[in-house]
């Protein structure tokens, strides 16, 4: 278990360029094994979730080749199913929740997609019942064995059909999508999500040969194809890493530029950020964040304390909530944080208090938090990174404390981030990495 040591309290200046999407990239790594021509891939973000399931797809039988530094090419052409009931497929699909969305495109094109129960964040329940009921719905047959933790879906053939999901799931949609493109006939999804990562898999499939419109709304139509053939696809900024840059920047007052954010597909996160009192500019398709030595959050018209709460698309990710409410601890004014989605995400609060935030944490989903308006600094502090986006919470939290704070278990911020310690020190900060 690794660990980021930080000295924090001083200020950044530069420029940072934001990694390719994670979100987008499982899926789009997934999409490939919907044809047995080559795919090439750009901007690929180099983190371990992502190379866990490109390692993943190579033991399947997709030849991978490394083209540059972030641009891979795939090749489905001689996949092994057998691999699919190996010990070592169990081990390593459990280990990646990104893993699920290989079910679809093996259904689609070879009649089967088995898969462990997938691991991943523990934030809280994370259904995979909208897959499987999509799929059953497609006309496959499900089996789930609880002995063995392992989920099997089959079919002699897919007929496209009308699907009204329950939840607007993100991986979800991106499965059935997968599934229905080449299933016979046409196939209605509604209540689909409509993501920029859900947007960017059908303009791939398009581009692929795919029939599908409604993109980036909640109802899509797809009228299946019998192939799809080779493509180009470039991966979006990551729109999460960009809203943590915002933060970060606010919180250790500092001035950076942050690179090519593709602002268009960012939806609410700057206005919400804008919400709390935090000023910042575009250039192009830059985003400029001054140094602010104050911010102050709106309330409702009513005189309110103001809500930050995530939703499904276009509302604001759930993704970010956790650096909502960092930021938020060194604003003047009040906010309640309502994070709807995940009943754990909101457990780190407590390593925040005892750096000195005022937060009261009202249950599993929402907590109030008590702005110090900059007037007294968070404290240095030894902590635990427990998922992906608290961890990079933390990270910031400890970046603007006025001393040495450690950060265990940081395999779970190099799940998500790139390189994130030797990015934020070329602009100054000062995160040394301790490999156990």
């Amino acid at each position: 278990m690794s660990t980021f040591e930080i000295t924090g309290g001083k200020s950044l200046k530069g420029e940072l360029t934001p990694q390719g999407a994670k979100n987008e990239a499982l899926q789009i790594l997934c999409a490939t094994l919907l044809t047995n021509e080559k795919v090439t891939i750009h901007n690929i973000p180099n983190i371990l979730d992502v190379n866990k399931l490109i390692e993943l797809l190579s033991d399947l039988g997709v030849s991978v080749s490394q083209e540059s530094k972030n641009t891979y090419s795939f090749k489905a052409e001689n996949i092994d199913l057998e691999y699919l009931n190996s010990p070592e497929f169990a081990k390593k699909g459990s280990s990646l929740r990104g893993s699920i969305m290989i079910i679809g495109p093996l259904l689609a094109r070879f009649g089967k997609g088995y898969i462990p129960r997938p691991g991943g964040d523990k934030i809280g329940r994370r259904r995979l019942d909208t897959h499987f009921i999509g799929f059953q719905k497609l006309g496959a047959k499900f089996n789930f064995n609880p002995g063995e933790n392992f989920y099997r879906v089959e079919a002699k053939e897919l007929t496209g059909t009308y699907m009204l999901l329950d939840e607007a799931s993100v991986t979800g949609t991106a499965n059935i999508i997968m599934a229905a493109v080449l299933a016979k006939g046409i196939t209605t999804i509604y209540n689909a999500a409509c993501e920029p990562y859900i947007q960017q898999l059908c303009k791939m499939l398009i581009s692929m040969g795919a029939k599908i419109s409604g993109v980036g709304s909640n109802l899509l139509n797809i009228e299946g194809v019998k192939s799809l053939h080779a493509c180009e696809h470039r991966i979006l900024p990551d729109m999460i890493e960009i809203g943590s840059f915002i933060g970060l920047a606010v919180m250790t007052k500092s001035e950076i530029t942050i690179k090519d954010v593709a602002y268009n597909e960012l939806g609410m996160i700057p206005n919400a950020f804008k919400r709390l009192g935090i000023k910042m500019e575009l250039k192009g398709d830059d985003i400029f964040i001054p140094k602010q030595e104050n911010y102050e959050i709106e309330t409702f018209i009513d005189g309110s304390i103001l809500t930050i709460a995530d939703a499904p698309w276009p509302g604001l990710t759930p993704d970010l909530l956790s650096v909502f409410l960092v930021v938020a601890t060194q604003a003047k004014g009040s906010v309640l944080i309502h994070q709807k989605m995940f009943e754990s995400r909101l457990f780190f609060t407590d390593k925040l208090i005892d750096m000195g935030a005022q937060i009261i944490l009202c249950d599993p989903h929402r907590a109030t938090v008590i702005g110090l308006n900059q007037e007294q600094q968070l404290r240095p502090t030894t902590m635990v990174s427990p998922d992906i986006r608290a961890g990079v919470a933390l990270l910031i939290a400890a970046l603007s404390a006025d001393g040495k704070s450690t950060i265990h278990n940081i395999d779970q911020i190099d799940r998500g981030y790139e390189n994130i310690d030797l990015r934020l020190n070329a602009i100054g900060a000062n995160i040394k990495r301790i490999v156990n």
